[in-house]
């Protein structure tokens, strides 16, 4: 037993003089969820076909279990299951008999129905993969990258074109499979996606990886990972700011104020870290001050602030 389901080490691949690919290393641990995000462009996509062995790396190396996935891909076909984004499924053929195909490939499959009654394909069974929305393709494509019971699974955008219910289901199936010992690596567009499920999150732009770690840790790694934001009754003059006196006059350099015309009042944004001396210290200076403190918020950076700080675009 590999406590390492996937490991990546050194990984280069090249689009003739464009490097792709450029130096990656990762690991996906057993029953962990890894998330892997990047804009379009970075490399995610390249990284997982290499992984799963349908392209060969121009160097470094790839393990599945200990195994080569191209040296070795009649063993690592067993071990893991895939689910592209584009669906890679026969245009002509049917949910049900698509995954009773495949199930006769694997030694010890899943059922049919175990697949197909929580994902709810008997619902559209009677139609061909053409027929069907962007969303059921995707649950199609999900049952029948479980079907073998694989040990490691590459979940390409999932919940693409999912509703609600749908999407819930499947981050249920995600969490089931990490509760199994299954290791499941997930790339995805939507942030609150990967701050919901991954254990552990690997940014990659432009065939490199820029960041990594656990979500709390990504949002809180900049120093203006974490606010303190104080929200009093009204308006606050300049005259009422500069009064205040925290006692620690570089807290006061890091203090903005935002909107402080609004009719409801004036939010003030401390970023960085803050002792809880210096907070009690800043909500008595402003009570004397002689304005009223109507709410107290300490959050974080969110996700996506962080992915933007990293690579200067929006995922997508």
């Amino acid at each position: 037993m590999y406590e390492s389901a996937l490991t990546i080490r050194g990984l280069h691949y090249s689009y003739g003089a464009h490097h792709v690919v450029d130096g990656i290393d990762l690991e996906a641990s057993t029953g962990s969820i890894l998330g892997v995000l990047g804009p379009n462009g970075a490399g995610k996509s390249t990284t997982i076909s290499l992984a799963v062995g349908t392209r060969r790396p121009d160097a470094g190396s790839i393990e599945i279990f200990g195994l080569d996935p191209h040296r070795d891909h009649e063993q690592t076909s067993v071990l893991a299951g895939v689910m592209l984004q584009d669906g890679g499924l026969p245009m002509s053929a049917k949910p049900l008999a698509i995954l009773r195909h495949l199930a006769a490939l694997y030694p010890n499959p899943l059922s049919v129905d175990e697949l197909a009654e929580p994902l709810g394909l008997h619902e559209f069974s009677s139609r061909t993969i053409r027929r069907l929305s962007g969303g059921q393709k995707q649950r199609v494509a999900l049952a029948a990258a479980l079907i073998g019971r694989p040990r490691l699974v590459f979940l390409d955008e999932p919940c693409a074109g999912l509703d609600p219910r749908a999407r819930e289901v499947v981050h249920t199936f995600i969490r089931d499979l990490a509760a199994r010992d299954v290791s499941v690596v997930l790339t995805t567009h939507d942030l609150a996606e990967a701050e919901e499920l991954a254990d552990e999150i690997v940014v990659i732009d432009r065939g490199r990886i820029i960041a990594q770690g656990a979500p709390e840790d990504l949002r809180n790694a900049s120093p203006e990972g974490r606010r303190l934001v104080i929200t009093v009754a009204r308006p606050a003059s300049a005259a009422a700011t500069a009064s205040l006196d925290p006692g620690n006059s570089s807290l006061l350099t890091r203090m903005n104020a935002i909107a402080p015309t609004s009719a409801k009042g004036t939010t003030f944004v401390i970023t960085g870290e803050l002792e809880s001396t210096q907070i009690a210290g800043l909500c008595a200076a402003v009570a004397d001050a002689g304005l009223a403190i109507t709410d107290i918020d300490m959050a974080s950076q969110s996700l996506a602030d962080v992915f933007f700080d990293l690579t200067g675009r929006p995922l997508r």
